[in-house]
């Protein structure tokens, strides 16, 4: 304990750390006043009642922080972008010289990078502001809209959405932590009173079983959740001796930590925004006159509302954009050869390919068993919802599942900045 509150007054004794945090806090309350501007000509009762009754804008309102509940110019959230960086994540792929500016050309190539991702983001965000606005105009939920005030609103939305790239972007470079994955937080935590609140207003007491049980699923996934993002699988790693004059330098032995979920709380977020775009299409199709068109929009609205065949899909992704990322952001090629410039070995492997390929096998075996568990935490709120019936469970598992990997990932950065100043 002792130790806890000497990291929390370091904290605030510390002026740089403390600019970050403070930075960071500012950051998120100028995104949150946005987010409570709501774009013209909404029926606010309308919006509340269709957003209640719909998973998909359910799970949308959780990546736009909250925006998408009051229409706000920041309806659209972070979801572009998530969107443009799966999409240049893919293409390193299939491409090797992406692949070498993402990984082998230093913080350059991870600017450009970056500014492909932007690029990419304005024609995603055009495209899903005009197909969400012309779904809440079919619903009523948005007034007649003439071509200049459709211009207009999608305009404003792109431009929101933009903006709010920017300060996900300044809060990782000024600030603590992943500011895309601290929005998303702030708009879930932002909920919380108002879920609350409605839930004291609608406590029923015939209901006490299913609160009981969504209580203990909830422990279950935060609990779930902090014990596989803390597991590690430890290399023992020894240093050759090396002699200089009459000093002997090396000859010591470490460990090098490989976590079992390398991704964190990414290959959810991954998944959850391919997820959305075949809600998205059928909803936008639904009532079309021409008949294959909605054959297709019958077809995707099937899929969405059948919770089985969702959770098995939403699983699938959940698998394989783990391993996926994994492979993106962890080499073990270029981790076996820079272990053998800096003199390191594993005892018992030779350097160079040998050690190459132990490991990756032993990284393989174990983003298995987090690819695993982490698809199961991410389809259980599913799957209690249909056993339960109960919609918003599908909804606030998510959440909680995103907010417990973006605390412990925050704790993370702030001790390695506390350790960094010690030092």
């Amino acid at each position: 304990m002792e130790i806890v509150w000497k990291k929390i007054k370091m904290i605030f004794t510390d002026k740089t750390l403390r600019s970050r945090i403070l930075f960071v806090l500012g950051a998120l309350v100028v995104f949150r006043l946005l987010a409570s501007i709501p774009i013209p000509g909404i029926d606010a009762l309308k919006l509340q009642a269709f957003i209640n009754n719909n998973q998909f804008l359910g799970v949308l309102n959780v990546f736009t922080g909250g925006g998408l509940s009051h229409l706000s110019i920041l309806m659209l959230g972070v979801g572009p972008y998530i969107t443009a960086s799966i999409i240049m994540q893919l293409l390193t792929i299939m491409s090797p010289r992406l692949k070498a500016m993402y990984q082998e050309d230093g913080e350059a190539g991870r600017k450009k990078f970056t500014q492909l991702s932007r690029m990419i983001t304005v024609p995603l965000a055009v495209v899903q502001a005009l197909s969400l606005i012309i779904v809440l105009k079919r619903q009523g939920i948005l007034g007649d809209l003439s071509v200049f005030g459709m211009i207009t609103n999608v305009s404003v939305v792109v431009a929101g959405s933009i903006l709010l790239m920017w300060i996900g972007e300044l809060i990782s470079e000024f600030g603590i932590g992943n500011g895309v994955s601290l929005i998303i937080f702030a708009g879930i935590v932002a909920n919380i009173p108002t879920e609350f609140s409605q839930f004291l207003f609608t406590f029923d007491m015939a209901n006490l079983p299913v609160y009981i049980l969504f209580l203990a699923v909830g422990f279950l996934i935060v609990a779930g959740v902090v014990v596989v993002t803390e597991a590690e699988r430890p290399i023992p790693v020894t240093y050759a001796k090396q002699v200089r004059g009459d000093k002997v330098a090396g000859g010591t032995q470490t460990y090098l930590p490989l976590r079992v979920n390398q991704a964190g709380v990414i290959p959810i977020i991954f998944a959850l925004s391919i997820l959305l775009f075949p809600q998205l299409i059928g909803n936008f199709l639904a009532n079309n006159s021409h008949h294959i068109l909605r054959s297709i929009s019958s077809g995707l609205l099937w899929f969405v509302n059948n919770t089985w065949v969702y959770s098995l899909f939403y699983f699938i992704l959940v698998f394989l954009f783990t391993y996926f990322y994994t492979a993106v952001t962890f080499d073990p090629d270029q981790l076996s050869t820079n272990l053998q410039k800096n003199g390191a070995f594993i005892p018992g492997i030779r350097p160079g390919p040998a050690t190459r390929d132990y490991i990756a096998r032993i990284l393989n075996r174990i983003t298995m068993m987090g690819a695993i568990f982490l698809g199961l935490i991410a389809v259980l709120p599913l799957v209690v919802k249909a056993v339960t019936g109960i919609t918003a469970f599908a909804v606030g598992g998510t959440a909680l599942l995103i907010v417990v990997s973006v605390v412990l990932d925050l704790i993370k950065k702030v001790e390695a900045q506390l350790s960094m100043r010690e030092y």
